[in-house]
């Protein structure tokens, strides 16, 4: 049995291969090729636009995908979604859709987009969020370049964005936040009944979790007198309790622990001072909880 699964082509490509890396999975791509290859026999990839892939996860044509939660809105799609991993082209922070207008429109709010013309990608979710405050606009969609649309071909646009720097620099101002989206693990319903494949499904949503979890980790080890103990303790701000092992001489200790990576420089000559030593630093790659 093979599940089918589809990798988002396009922004997010990259960082997808990367985390499945990661995670244990080798994914690799000709160029021009929508085919990726894996090294599990048991997955058959295909690259698919972001845009597209709820459509094709709900129709069954895919077991299951990577695709943003607007894309999902945006089509309307009826997916099992089993994981958020939040993971993107530039951070982990959820990219945004926006609602803007040119710096010098009168338009402030919502209501005075009534009867006026929006130029986008996301026709559906932009409908959507305009029926909610019941408004009725002319929402029309953009092939690209969105931004330089207002004032003379749009009144406004609603555009995703992650740091905001290109409407800046179109000279936009955001009237309200649309949306928030971020990357989901998706499956297709009928495919997460069959016992297999949803086994299959929930193994690689664990790996790709794991990895996610361990960024930005890293592992303390050290040595401690027994009689320093509780002040070494102390100083450790632990993912959970450290664990406390005895060593061959009854008045040493080993320690081990999870901290944040940036922390480490800061918190090893405190845990020197308080009596530790034989500290070692080592990488945290997965962590499952």
């Amino acid at each position: 049995m093979v599940l089918k699964l589809g990798i988002p082509a396009g922004s997010l490509q990259e960082a997808t291969f990367e985390l499945f890396k990661k995670s244990g999975y080798n994914i690799s791509v000709q160029p021009r090729s929508y085919v990726p290859v894996i090294d599990d026999d048991e997955i058959e990839c295909l690259l698919i636009r972001a845009q597209e892939m709820a459509r094709y996860v709900a129709g069954g044509a895919l077991d299951a995908g990577l695709t943003g939660y607007d894309w999902i809105v945006e089509t309307n799609s009826d997916v099992k979604e089993i994981a958020e991993l939040r993971f993107s082209k530039v951070s982990r922070r959820p990219v945004r859709w926006v609602l803007c207008v040119p710096e010098d429109s009168p338009i402030q709010t919502v209501q005075d987009l009534q009867g006026k013309h929006i130029a986008t990608e996301g026709v559906g979710l932009t409908t959507q969020f305009l029926a909610k405050h019941g408004v009725t606009a002319h929402v029309e969609f953009s092939w690209g370049a969105t931004e330089v649309k207002p004032p003379k071909l749009a009144d406004a646009i609603v555009e995703v964005t992650e740091t905001g720097s290109s409407l800046k620099a179109n000279k936009l101002r955001i009237v309200a936040e649309v949306l928030q989206s971020t990357t989901r693990f998706i499956a297709n319903h009928d495919s997460y009944k069959d016992d297999w494949k949803r086994q299959k499904i929930d193994d690689i949503v664990l790996m790709l979790r794991a990895t996610m979890a361990a960024e930005g980790k890293a592992g303390l080890m050290m040595n401690v007198p027994k009689a320093k103990l509780n002040e070494v303790i102390a100083l450790l701000p632990a993912l959970q309790n450290p664990t406390i092992s005895n060593l061959s001489s009854g008045d040493w200790c080993d320690v081990s622990t999870i901290i944040e990576e940036n922390a480490v420089r800061k918190l090893v000559p405190q845990l020197k001072a308080a009596g530790a030593c034989g500290i070692v630093e080592f990488p945290i790659s997965k962590i499952i909880e």
